[in-house]
């Protein structure tokens, strides 16, 4: 789960553009995400096949 966290503050600071997770990884990442204070910041794109492409936006979303 640390990794996870890692990845997010990656993604907050701007280090890497987005992340993609695998659907076997995403109910552990999504607990993660779901407990970031920033969590409206993150935009999941879900793709064919179960992966999800998540990203950081400045603003947050509604």
């Amino acid at each position: 789960m640390e990794a996870y966290k890692q990845l997010l503050d990656q993604l907050r600071s701007g280090e890497i553009e987005k992340v993609e997770i695998s659907k076997a990884e995403f109910l552990a990442f999504r607990e993660v995400l779901v407990k970031d204070p920033q969590f409206k910041h993150f935009r999941g794109e879900a793709k064919q096949g179960g992966n999800i492409i998540f990203t950081f936006l400045n603003a947050p979303r509604t």
